[in-house]
C-alpha cells in the first residue's frame, strides 16, 4: 500500500546542516561496497549517470539549507541511489489483480491465455522458426498456411488469413475489395468499437464510400436493394456485439442479405467482432452466433477478433471465400498487418484447443473465468472477508455480497453473470476515503483493480486465481492499513 510521508526539516530533528562541500565524490560512491551489486545489475552506465543527476540534486538542496549531514554519508546516498535505480528500471507494463468482474477487460488486456499457449509462446522466443519458410520445398512461405488449415477445419471456411486485430481485418478487406467503391451497411450497425475508433471512420480509412440504408432501429431487404449501384461493391452486416437496440426493431436476416448479394453478384460480408468458434449455451451462457453458422448461412467473408470469446492473443481474422482471400492477402495491407511469431505460436495453440470442445471449460482460461459457478465464487469471497476486514481496520465495513460479472470488450452487453465479491464501505461520512482506497489499491504491487458504485468499493472475484487470493491472503491477514 502507498504510505503517505511527512517532510522534516533537519533542524528541526537537531542535526547539522550539510553543506555543499560536505557532498562526497562521485568515485566514491560509484565504488563503494553499497553500489557493488547495483554495477552489476544495471551497468556502468547507468549507475553513474544516475548518480551524477542525484548528486547535483542534493548539492542544489544543500544550497538551500535543507539537507541534513546524515543525508550525504556515502551509505545514505548509495541507498537512495538503489531505490533510484529501481524505479527507473521498473516495467510499466505491471501485472494487476482484475477485481472489476469484467472478464474480457479492453484497459487490462482483454483474453489470458493458457499455460500451453504460453510455454509455445516461450519456446519460438528462444529459437528460430519456420516463420516464413516452407520446409518442404526450401523456399519462402507463407505465414498464414502454420494455422489456415486449423481454421478452416474449426470455422468450415475455404480459406483464412490472419492480421494484428479486427479492426485491422476490416481495413484490409475493405481496402482490398472496396477501394473508391461503395459499401452498403444498415445504419442500426454503424458502432463505435471502441476509444471512439467508428465503422465510418474504417472505411474512410480504407477508401470506401459508405452507403448508410434503413434508420437506427428498423432496416428491410428492400433498403439494401434501392440502395445498389454500379459502384456498390459489397453489402456489409455488423454484429452488434458492444450494444443491444430493443423494442420495435427490424434486421435483414442474413440468409436474405445473402440471397441479395447472390442476385447481384456481389460478396456478403460480416464483422463478427468477439467471433467465438462454439455455442456457449452449451456451458448455460447465453447464445452468440459462432463463425461457423455465419459462414454456413452463406456469408462470403467474416472477419473477428482473437483475444475475445476466443480466448486467444490480439489478432484479427478474415475468413471466408478462397478467391477473396486470396486477393486480400496479395495487397500491398495485408504486409503491413500481417502479425509475427510469438502471435502466430499463441494462435495454433489456442485453436488446437477447440479440437477438443469438451475440455474448453479446463483448458482455454477465457472460457474458465466465464464458466465459473457462483457458489465457487462466493466460497473464495468468504474466505478473504475476514482477511480484508482486519486490514483495513474498524474504520470500513467488509461484507461478502452476490453481484454480477460482465464478459466485456462488447461482448453480450445486456448479458451478466452471477458472482460474488466483497463490498467495502466507509463507516464515518467521508465519502471520499473510498475514492481514496481505491487509489491506494491501485498503487500497490500488484496493482488490485476494483470498481466504485454507489460509494462503496466492489470486488468482484469471478477473475481471481488461487496464487492471487492466496497473495492477498497472506498481505491482509499479516499488515494493516
Amino acid at each position: 500500500m502507498a504510505v503517505s510521508t511527512v517532510n522534516i526539516s533537519p533542524t528541526a530533528l537537531n542535526q547539522p546542516l550539510a553543506q555543499p562541500s560536505d557532498l562526497p565524490a562521485l568515485d566514491k560512491v560509484l565504488h563503494s561496497q553499497a553500489l557493488a551489486g547495483a554495477l552489476e545489475q544495471y551497468g556502468l552506465s547507468l549507475v553513474t549517470q544516475q548518480l551524477r543527476l542525484l548528486l547535483a540534486k542534493l548539492r542544489h538542496q544543500a544550497l538551500q539549507q535543507t539537507l541534513s549531514i546524515n543525508e550525504v554519508a556515502v551509505a545514505a546516498i548509495a541507498k537512495q541511489l538503489l531505490s533510484q535505480l529501481q524505479q527507473l528500471t521498473a516495467s510499466k507494463l505491471k501485472t494487476v489483480i482484475n477485481l472489476t468482474g469484467t472478464v474480457l477487460h479492453t484497459n487490462l488486456g482483454r483474453a489470458l491465455l493458457p499455460e500451453s499457449t504460453v510455454a509455445a509462446i516461450s519456446q519460438v522466443l528462444r529459437e528460430p522458426t519456420n516463420l516464413e519458410f516452407d520446409l518442404v520445398s526450401g523456399k519462402r512461405g507463407d505465414r498464414d498456411s502454420l494455422i489456415e488449415d486449423l481454421i478452416c477445419e474449426l470455422t468450415g471456411a475455404e480459406a483464412a488469413t490472419v492480421v494484428n486485430n479486427n479492426a485491422a481485418a476490416v481495413l484490409l478487406m475493405l481496402n482490398a475489395l472496396a477501394n473508391h467503391k461503395q459499401v452498403i451497411v444498415s445504419r442500426g450497425e454503424l458502432v463505435e468499437i471502441g476509444g471512439s475508433f467508428r465503422i465510418p471512420d474504417i472505411m474512410s480509412s480504407a477508401g470506401s464510400t459508405l452507403v448508410e440504408v434503413g434508420t437506427t432501429n428498423r432496416t428491410h431487404y428492400a433498403d439494401y436493394e434501392r440502395a445498389i449501384g454500379e459502384h456498390t461493391a459489397m453489402l456489409m452486416k455488423v454484429h452488434c456485439s458492444n450494444y443491444a437496440v430493443v423494442g420495435f426493431t427490424k434486421e435483414t436476416p442474413l440468409t436474405e442479405l445473402v440471397a441479395l448479394g447472390e442476385h447481384y453478384q456481389l460478396p456478403v460480408t460480416v464483422d463478427l467482432g468477439s467471433g467465438t468458434l462454439v455455442d456457449l449455451s452449451q456451458w448455460g451462457l447465453p447464445h452468440e452466433p459462432t463463425v461457423k453458422e455465419t459462414l454456413a448461412a452463406g456469408a462470403d467473408l467474416v472477419t473477428f477478433s482473437g483475444d475475445k470469446l476466443l480466448g486467444g492473443p490480439q489478432a484479427g481474422f478474415i475468413v471466408g471465400r478462397k478467391a477473396l482471400i486470396e486477393a486480400i492477402k496479395k495487397h500491398p495491407l495485408k504486409r503491413a498487418l500481417r502479425v509475427g511469431k510469438l502471435t502466430m505460436a499463441a494462435l495454433e495453440s489456442v485453436l488446437a484447443l477447440y479440437r477438443s470442445p469438451e475440455l474448453l471449460p479446463q483448458r482455454l482460461t477465457t472460457l474458465h473465468l466465464l464458466t465459473r459457478s457462483a457458489p465457487d465464487i462466493q466460497a473464495q469471497a468468504q474466505t478473504l472477508q475476514p482477511d480484508l476486514q482486519h486490514y483495513l481496520g474498524e474504520q470500513y465495513r467488509v461484507h461478502c455480497q452476490a453481484m454480477f460479472s460482465q464478459i466485456g470488450s462488447g461482448a453480450m452487453p445486456i448479458e451478466s453473470l452471477p458472482s460474488f465479491g466483497l463490498v467495502i464501505e466507509y463507516v464515518g461520512k467521508k465519502s471520499s476515503q473510498i475514492m481514496q482506497l481505491e487509489r491506494q489499491f491501485r498503487s500497490q504491487t500488484p496493482p488490485l483493480i476494483g470498481r466504485i458504485h454507489k460509494d462503496a468499493l466492489y470486488l468482484d472475484c469471478r477473475c481471481l486465481t488461487p496464487t492471487q487470493a492466496d497473495l492477498l491472503q497472506a498481505t491482509w491477514s499479516q499488515t494493516s492499513l
